[in-house]
Order: C-alpha cells, then sequence, then structure tokens
C-alpha cells in the first residue's frame, strides 16, 4: 500500500490537512469536490497550488484521482446529503482496503460508515483547527470498525507529528463536549453578571487553562482528591442547579477509598516510589509554563473592539458586550461556504 494521501475537499480544514501532510514528505491528492465552472476550477486549483507548493496534486472528481491513496480524509462541509454523494464516489475511486476518515465534527461515525462500502474502514478524524497547528486529532471508531483501520490511522497520524486520541461513538468527541461545558458555563456567568467577559477570560488564560494544560481534568482529580470535587459538586449542585451534581463514578470511588494519589488509585493506579518524581515532573511543567506564558498575562493583549464608526479600536478597554455577541466565527470546517 502507497504512502499517498488523498484529502477530498478543498477548503480551510482539506488544506490545513494537506499542509500537514506535505510538511511530513507524504504525497499529497487534494480534491476539489465543490461544483465549479472549468475556469472557476482553474484558478482555484491555481491558487491552492500556489499556497501549498508543488508538492500536491490538486483534482476534481477525475476517474483514477484517488486510486493510489492509502488513507483517505474526507473534509466536505457538514451536509449528509453532500457527504453521502462524495463518500460514494471515494468508495467507487479507492481501493478496498483504504482507510476513509471523515473529519466531520456533527456527524457520528456510527451515520459515517452507514455511508461507506465495507464500514470496518470508516473512522472519524476530528481534527481541531487550525488543523496544521493543533497538534491533536480525535480518532472515533464504532463497534464496525477494524481495529487494524484505527491502528493505521493512528500510525498514521503520529507520523504526520500529530498526537492521536480514541474514542467511541459519543457525540462531540472528548474536546468539543468539554469546551461546550466551558464555553456555556462562561457565557451564564456573564448573562448573570458574575464578573466581566474580559476578567473570566483571563481567569481562564491565567489559572485554569494552565492548569488543565498540565494535569488533565481527571489527573487533577487523583491529584488534588476526589473527596475534594466530591464535596464541591455537592455544594455547587445546591446552590447552582443540577448541572454541576457529580456522576455515579465520583461516589463510587469515595465509596470505595479511591480518592487519588494518596490511596495511591483513583481514575489511575500510582507507584508510591515514583509518586515524588511524578510531583517534581509536574510542578516543573508549571513553573517553565508560566515562565513563558506569565510576562504576557500580566502586560494583557486587548481584544479589538469595533467603535461606532465601524473602525476598530485597540484602546485597550476590549469589545463591548454586544459586540462580543455580534461576532460570529467561523467553525472548524469553515461553515462560512467554504469547504
Amino acid at each position: 500500500m502507497s504512502d499517498e494521501i488523498a484529502v477530498v475537499g478543498a477548503g480551510r480544514m482539506g488544506e490545513g490537512i494537506a499542509l500537514t501532510c506535505l510538511a511530513a514528505g507524504f504525497p499529497v491528492v487534494l480534491a476539489d469536490v465543490k461544483d465549479r465552472a472549468d475556469e472557476e476550477r482553474r484558478e482555484y486549483a491555481d491558487r491552492l497550488r500556489a499556497r501549498l507548493g508543488s508538492g500536491v496534486t490538486v483534482c476534481g472528481r477525475e476517474p483514477g484521482a484517488l486510486a493510489g491513496a492509502s488513507v483517505v480524509f474526507e473534509a466536505v462541509p457538514e451536509v449528509l446529503e453532500i457527504k453521502r454523494d462524495v463518500l460514494a464516489w471515494v468508495c467507487r475511486e479507492v481501493a478496498a482496503d483504504a482507510v476513509i476518515a471523515s473529519t466531520t465534527s456533527t456527524f457520528l461515525v456510527t451515520e459515517i460508515a452507514g455511508l461507506v462500502e465495507r464500514p470496518e474502514r470508516a473512522v472519524n478524524a476530528h481534527w481541531l483547527n487550525p488543523a496544521d497547528v493543533m497538534p491533536l486529532v480525535e480518532v472515533s471508531r464504532s463497534d464496525e470498525t477494524d481495529p487494524a483501520a484505527v491502528s493505521r490511522l493512528t500510525g498514521l497520524l503520529e507520523r504526520l507529528g500529530k498526537i492521536p486520541v480514541v474514542c467511541g461513538p459519543a457525540a462531540g468527541y472528548i474536546v468539543p463536549r468539554l469546551q461546550a461545558l466551558v464555553m456555556n458555563e462562561a457565557a451564564r456567568m456573564v448573562e448573570e453578571g458574575v464578573a466581566s467577559a474580559a476578567d473570566i477570560d483571563l481567569a481562564v488564560r491565567a489559572g485554569l487553562g494552565p492548569r488543565f494544560s498540565v494535569l488533565g481534568p481527571l489527573e487533577f482529580i487523583d491529584w488534588g482528591g476526589g473527596d475534594i470535587l466530591y464535596y464541591a459538586s455537592r455544594y455547587l449542585a445546591a446552590q447552582l442547579g443540577d448541572r454541576f451534581r457529580h456522576p455515579d463514578v465520583i461516589e463510587e470511588n469515595m465509596a470505595a477509598g479511591r480518592r487519588g494519589l494518596r490511596d495511591g488509585t483513583g481514575f489511575y493506579t500510582f507507584d508510591p516510589d515514583g509518586v515524588p518524581a511524578y510531583r517534581a515532573a509536574r510542578m516543573r511543567e508549571f513553573a517553565e509554563l508560566f515562565r513563558l506564558r506569565e510576562p504576557e498575562l500580566r502586560a494583557g493583549t486587548p481584544v479589538p473592539a469595533r467603535s461606532p464608526s465601524g473602525r476598530e479600536s485597540h484602546s485597550g478597554g476590549g469589545p463591548s458586550p454586544v459586540h462580543d455577541r455580534d461576532h460570529q466565527p467561523e467553525d472548524e470546517h469553515g461553515r462560512d461556504g467554504r469547504q
């Protein structure tokens, strides 16, 4: 099987994946499958080649264009009928053992598998935007997915310099599910007048974000003790509602004496002989992170606010709440109309 990679969908996500592959030395076929007039397609292909360099082959739906691909990343808009049409074409074009990975953030891998001949080779590969910068790729597999397909895909991602994680067919993968909770709660705090948008964001940038970039949330539970989360959750649920109620596993760990580091077990199992070195290593990570970030956090970087005249202002106050709400960024797949 060749090392050629096909990226189907030549929008922002497709370009980012192609850039990643090219930087790692892999030949890439980038298929622009959007309906375009011939002249528009030629001009768009020329722009893609100019941005990506000579290592990419840009094509449309020409027969045989994907014949050499061992892995296909589908990156078309989040519209089921578009995916159905494009994946049917991909299945006709690629080898029978090619892995087909959808970059969807909307559809479960079980839904994508239903659009693919030989569903055992269907996987979701959720690249975080910008795809060529963010190291994480979430790989979602179904019960039908061949473990060998998952292994081939994660192995390829590692060769591309990415950090793959594997999850089941659950809505929101890992990162979008966690970040949706945080973003909604942050917006709720603004709505309730708890703090300003700027202070909430600074609290995350200077506290919550760095903390969870060194210790993952489950590791942090074990680090501080599951009992802390248990009692904090009970208080917050009483004050703020059931969305803060702890899951059953927290109570089960409490009852079984699995509170984390001090018990030797929690979500992780800890070798007592290795704990001092582990603690020291994590503290070094914290120190290095804040050595790099703290000067910038203290100096502050104003968010550009739009003045009444329509011109951007950088005077330092940050955006007004109205302008905050009016800003509508593209999502990870560029759903502003681009693929």
